[in-house]
């Protein structure tokens, strides 16, 4: 689980990113102005910051100073390439666009902070356990052969834990984005992981959609 702090004046977005961080098994903390995100920082040791740009009292661009000793990520309306590349120039470890989806931000989240040492390693799913760094899943106590597709579709379900993925996000996250196959495959593969750790009752389908792990 990871700190993370909000700053950002819209009300709604600040909230459904509170949400969504909830949902991923974060704290969060929230900030309205750059002013508080400041105060806030001194406060108490966060692991990750989501930054708006156009804050009502200081462009996040200048804010971004304050926090040197934090990662950032931009949550910014600004699409323009020069505004995106002055956001990753000003040391931003990542840079998204609003309107955005729970899922991307969940997963640019994840990222980031398992670049930084402070993403969850491990996951308890039921019966199973899901090792990350041994590369390892455990069927109460036991170890369970997995193909290593299964591994990597079991771990961006369990990173992204209670967010629903649509099946072309889990083929980026599993397969890659140079994947040129059927959606359908990741169907196939969701029924050879409940199957064999079952997981039928935590792995969801998401009607027209993709899968959710919940937790």
């Amino acid at each position: 689980m990871a700190n993370i702090l909000i700053v950002e004046d819209d009300k709604a977005i600040n909230e459904l990113m509170k949400r969504t961080m909830g949902l991923l098994g974060h704290r969060s903390s929230q900030a309205f102005t750059g002013r508080e995100g400041v105060t806030l920082a001194k406060e108490e040791n966060f692991d990750l910051l989501l930054l708006d740009i156009n804050l009502p009292d200081v462009s996040g661009f200048i804010l971004i100073k304050e926090f040197s000793h934090i990662p950032v990520i931009y949550v910014t309306a600004r699409d323009s390439i020069a505004d995106r590349v002055q956001g990753l120039n000003s040391g931003a470890d990542d840079y998204i666009v609003k309107p955005f989806d729970m899922e991307e931000l969940g997963a640019r989240v994840g990222a980031v902070l398992r670049r930084c040492g402070k993403g969850q390693r491990e996951f308890v799913i039921g019966s199973v356990l899901l090792d990350i760094d041994k590369r390892r899943v455990l069927k109460n106590k036991v170890p369970v052969e997995v193909t290593a597709r299964e591994f990597a579709l079991l771990e961006a379900l369990a990173v992204n834990r209670n967010i629903a993925l649509s099946r072309s996000r889990l083929l980026d996250l599993a397969w890659g984005v140079d994947y040129l196959g059927e959606e359908r495959t990741v169907d196939v593969h969701i029924q050879r992981l409940r199957k064999k750790l079952g997981l039928e009752d935590y792995i969801k389908t998401v009607y027209k959609y993709g899968y959710r792990l919940e937790l």
